[in-house]
């Protein structure tokens, strides 16, 4: 499971961007899974400012590249932070 961060001062509407992305329903904050293409099984969880987000990937491997700037979009939008802020704070971590 990994956490991501929410960026101080972004307070974005996870549930909504979660069915704009991925068209799926659920309580954030109790968690829960859902399937997306080409990514597989996801299990998101917010508590206070971080997301905890587990994935299981799909044995069916998947060549079209717009899903990982879908999954990038919506990190972007849900933590207020790009990739590259990202990467840096997992590596911070290790």
């Amino acid at each position: 499971m990994r956490e991501y961060k929410i960026k101080k001062g972004h307070n974005p509407n996870i549930e909504k961007l979660i069915n704009k992305y991925f068209g799926v329903k659920g309580d954030i904050h109790k968690g829960f899974k859902f399937k997306a293409d080409g990514i597989g099984e996801i299990s998101i969880k917010q508590e206070k400012n971080s997301l905890f987000i587990e994935i299981n990937p799909t044995k069916n491997r998947c060549s079209d590249f717009g899903i990982i700037k879908k999954w990038n979009n919506f990190l972007l939008e849900a933590t207020g932070k790009d990739a590259k802020e990202r990467k840096k704070e997992l590596t911070k971590i290790k």
